[in-house]
């Protein structure tokens, strides 16, 4: 059974920094593409980034780009978010979510997810 624990959320100022980290099991890692979403009360879950099965492409939803990173490390089966310079309208539940079919490039949306970690705080202070 495939598992994603995220960890690393909390409470920041504004211009802060946080590291988010998305540890899986379960699955051949390696062979996955995986993305970041978050998810605002009220709101429809966002895709935030995504990185391809071997690290080699990213994508970034616009308003992140410049601020976010998205990395993995398939040696130890987990991917990770950088998010500097974090701003108010950046709090949000944030996802990670692995691919359903093996070796694609990018992630465009939650469709092609099969399997959601339980997801981690963030909240940004003015």
């Amino acid at each position: 059974q495939v598992q994603l624990v995220e960890s690393g959320g909390g409470l920041v100022q504004a211009g802060g920094s946080l590291r988010l980290s998305c540890a899986a099991s379960g699955r051949t890692f390696s062979s996955y593409a995986m993305g970041w979403f978050r998810q605002v009360p009220g709101k429809e879950r966002e895709f935030v980034a995504s990185i391809s099965w071997s690290g080699t492409y990213t994508d970034y939803v616009g308003s992140v780009k410049g601020r976010f990173t998205i990395s993995r490390d398939n040696a130890k089966n987990t991917v990770y978010l950088q998010m500097n310079s974090l701003r108010p309208e950046d709090t949000a539940v944030y996802y990670c979510a692995i691919d359903s079919k093996r070796y694609r490039f990018h992630l465009t949306g939650q469709d092609e997810c099969d399997y959601w970690g339980q997801g981690t705080q963030v909240t940004v202070s003015s």
